[in-house]
């Protein structure tokens, strides 16, 4: 059956020029088994939409290939995660990188990864990135911390994280390797802008792929940022979660993204070059906002 949002005549009131082109050739995160909930992707996303693939700890590689076939099949890139701190050894990764290849896979995110102790000879996406594991593949995202990282500096600076980016950001420059930075998502537009800022003055050229967590309920919201680590904007929230009158309505990443957008169409050399949704609330209802704020929306899978 055709589902009811595929496209507006339109535009909805409100939106602008630069919130448009701002959330043009976006990308999105699944897992799995949130996959295996959706029918068809062509019926919710723009062809040729970047689809990364979370790997979390514990999830067969041979469920990831499947999810990256299937999404790869019906006109996605996909963009698989390679969590360092999960893959055991050098055998592991080629074995890994060679089934993705054979499925039409040649894009990853290459990531330390959340867990504490590594399972085997690698802990960092640095050492990925010098494995030589991923040539032939065209592009290789890296991790962004907008807000820091205590797991890599515990004494609350960035000097750790920083250093990693100027060094991924001089490795893009000595290969051929198409490199981006995806960040983790944010809520307050302001400390995201003075980062992206910050980057370009330490001289890290790589572009900013903008996390945002797409329309969820509050509380979904908060947990989420608290088990991932978001820090500062966090307070974003929790001043909502003090307002009765906003407690029980949904979140959506209107006013952070617009925010984004605007500075973005007034400075068009600023450093990011696209938005990255996790949908928190649900692939279908991400994809629907995108579509009501002027991103492209999927067709129907009959005219697809």
């Amino acid at each position: 059956m055709a589902l009811s949002f595929f496209r507006k005549d339109t535009k909805p009131a409100g939106n602008s020029d630069a919130l448009e082109s701002f959330l043009k050739g976006y990308s999105i995160e699944v897992m799995p088994r949130t996959a295996e909930k959706v029918e068809d992707f062509r019926a919710l996303l723009p062809k040729g939409t970047r689809v990364y693939i979370a790997h979390i700890e514990g999830t067969p590689i041979e469920e990831m290939v499947a999810t990256a076939k299937r999404i790869g099949a019906e006109g996605y890139d996909v963009m698989p995660h390679f969590p360092a701190r999960i893959i055991k050894d050098k055998a592991t990764l080629t074995d890994w990188v060679g089934r993705y290849k054979d499925v039409g896979v040649r894009q990853g995110l290459l990531l330390a990864g959340g867990v504490a102790t590594p399972h085997g000879d690698y802990h960092s996406s640095m050492q990925l990135l010098e494995s030589g594991a991923f040539d032939g593949f065209d592009r290789l995202h890296v991790a962004g911390h907008p807000e820091g990282n205590k797991d890599i500096d515990p004494d609350g600076s960035d000097r750790a994280v920083m250093e990693a980016a100027r060094w991924k950001s001089a490795f893009s420059e000595r290969t051929d390797a198409k490199i981006a930075m995806a960040t983790q998502f944010c809520f307050e537009a302001d400390p995201v802008i003075a980062w992206v800022d910050r980057l370009a003055a330490e001289g890290v050229k790589l572009p900013v792929h903008i996390g945002v967590a797409g329309p969820a309920k509050l509380q979904t919201l908060i947990k989420f940022a608290i088990s991932c680590g978001v820090g500062a904007s966090l307070r974003v929230l929790q001043k909502r979660a003090m307002d009765v009158t906003k407690l029980l309505l949904p979140y959506e990443p209107t006013e952070f993204v617009a925010a984004l957008a605007a500075h973005k169409a007034k400075n068009p050399a600023f450093g990011i070059e696209q938005v990255h949704f996790f949908p928190l609330g649900g692939i279908k209802t991400n994809a629907t906002w995108v579509t009501e704020n002027g991103g492209a929306s999927g067709v129907p899978a009959n005219q697809a």
